[in-house]
């Protein structure tokens, strides 16, 4: 029989063990749970945080690791009197920017958590959409489809344009900074041109709203998400007809992320983050999910590691993405079978129990051969489907 004093050195023992217990160390950061439904999120250009704004109109600012137990809190910021919409990041990762159903546009001191500046009434009506175009310029978008860029050094806008019809909903510029793409709830593409600080032209309406919108293909193609889940995809100078779209089988393509050239990811209202070779156009499978819920925003870290999600279920999630870029697409579009499903990229991705196809939709075909007759050698050729 154990003496008390031996039972005193074993206990000490296993404390000791637990002590000296590594950390365990997982493949991508531990969720991060809040308070309220999260609208946005942006990583960090240096550094491994995240900020994150939600509908109560809170902004946090979170550090993230592998390393289990070890994401924080580093700060909260209440100043916005209604819904934060975007948040974005300098390129210095000094400053953090945000944008609110309160008209506000607010830039917050990131170290010390602090509201440095602050746009009351910078639109009539609530924005929803920001780009920061360089350390000084930044352009702005709001709920009946009014587009404003800032410059910083004058603390006033130099453009303030309205030719949408309803909401801007997304902003993207060229590498050369000189023209700027707009897709609203109107279903067009907006093209301006802010060194000449004018209005260019609309697309043609498209069916449902356009909700995002960037470029691939080494500047050749623009691409949109839509709320009735079709990608369209515009020639660069032939913004005012689609080259080529495709039906996703998903219920919205909400937003949209380029993680390589060819390859984006897209968040859906059906809780599914998709990932999505352009030319050939095709749905390469599924990196993760909240299941049962509406995702609002996608983010891809600074070095493509990760892409972090926020959804209805008051939730950051966070998903490896390395492997991603190494996806190999075919262009011989293969006979689709009724029970293929999405295939799954990452471990913590799984089938929903959706019939997923992995290819188009039978509509798609209709449209042309784009997937078959496109390759990088001849990326600028409409596929004749419009």
């Amino acid at each position: 029989m154990a003496t008390p004093i031996e039972h005193e050195d074993l206990s000490e023992q296993e404390e000791t063990e637990d002590e000296f217990k590594p950390p365990k160390i997982r493949e991508t950061p531990e969720d991060i749970k809040l308070e309220a439904i999260v609208n946005t999120i942006a990583f960090h250009p240096k550094q491994d945080i995240l900020a994150a704004g939600d509908i109560d109109g809170d902004i946090y600012l979170f550090s993230y690791s592998c390393t289990e137990g070890e994401n924080k809190e580093l700060w909260s910021s209440g100043h916005h009197l209604k819904s934060c919409r975007k948040v974005l990041f300098s390129s210095d990762g000094q400053k953090l920017f945000s944008v609110s159903k309160d008209k506000a546009i607010h830039i917050m001191d990131v170290e010390a958590g602090k509201l440095e500046t602050r746009i009351p009434k910078a639109h009539k009506v609530p924005i929803n959409a920001m780009l920061l175009i360089d350390e000084n310029i930044f352009a702005t978008g709001d709920d009946e489809g009014t587009l404003k860029v800032w410059d910083m050094r004058k603390g006033t806008s130099f453009m303030d344009l309205k030719h949408h019809e309803d909401y801007i909903s997304d902003i993207t510029i060229d590498q050369a900074k000189r023209t700027l793409l707009t897709s609203s709830g109107d279903g067009t593409l907006g093209v301006f041109n802010i060194k000449r600080r004018r209005f260019e032209l609309l697309s043609e309406i498209q069916n449902g709203d356009l909700t995002s919108v960037s470029i691939m293909k080494r500047g050749r193609k623009v691409v949109c998400g839509s709320g009735e889940g079709t990608i369209y995809i515009f020639n660069w100078n032939g913004f005012g007809a689609t080259s080529d779209r495709f039906a996703v089988q998903a219920e919205s393509v909400d937003c949209i992320v380029p993680i390589t050239d060819s390859i984006l990811c897209a968040a859906s209202t059906d809780g599914v983050i998709r990932a999505i070779n352009i030319l050939p156009n095709r749905v390469v499978g599924s990196i993760g999910q909240h299941v049962g819920e509406a995702i609002e925003e996608i983010a891809r870290c600074r070095d493509t590691h990760f892409l972090a999600s926020c959804a209805h279920d008051e939730l950051i999630k966070f998903w490896d993405i390395s492997s991603l870029p190494d996806e190999k697409v075919n262009d011989y579009r293969r006979r689709k079978k009724k029970d293929r499903r999405l295939k799954a990229l990452s471990n913590k991705a799984f089938d929903t129990g959706q019939n997923f196809f992995a290819g188009l939709l039978d509509t798609t075909e209709e449209n042309g051969k784009e997937g078959e007759d496109d390759d990088d050698d001849d990326e600028d050729s409409d596929s004749g489907s419009d």
